[in-house]
């Protein structure tokens, strides 16, 4: 099984340590329409950040990668739950939503050294509202 395939098996079960376990120290971690985090500590950070305001499981994925092992790509559909209020987003009452999306990553050593994450937010935001 490929890094990429253990991430979003950890993701789905929300193991956020073995998702870390997952990716370099030195991780850059491109969020959508965000900002770039660097390091392993400001991913975790992230990660218990987004565990907090949303539970998201990641159904019709297509994983790929590169022959060289060093890029790979997903696809798949975002299944979620608005949990609790994000700031600077609309207010959170539990809202369902559905959307597709997509990774891009850098592999190094059987690691994640990038992680790239696409996804519309503008029709995100019409699903919650």
């Amino acid at each position: 099984m490929s890094v990429i395939h253990r991430y979003f098996e950890a993701f789905n079960t929300g193991d956020t340590e073995a998702m870390l376990d997952c990716v370099t120290e030195d991780v850059a971690h491109h969020v959508n329409e965000g900002q770039i985090r660097s390091g392993k500590a400001r991913f975790a950070e992230f990660c218990a950040h987004m565990s907090r305001c949303y539970r998201e499981e990641l159904t019709d994925m297509e994983i790929f990668v590169n022959g060289a092992g060093t890029r790979g790509a997903a696809e798949f559909i975002v299944n979620g739950t608005y949990l609790s209020t994000d700031a600077g987003l609309p207010e959170a009452r539990g809202q369902t939503y559905r959307l597709p999306g997509g990774s891009f990553f850098d592999l190094r050593d059987g690691r994640i050294a990038r992680v790239t994450t696409y996804y519309n937010l503008a029709d995100w935001i019409r699903q919650v509202s």
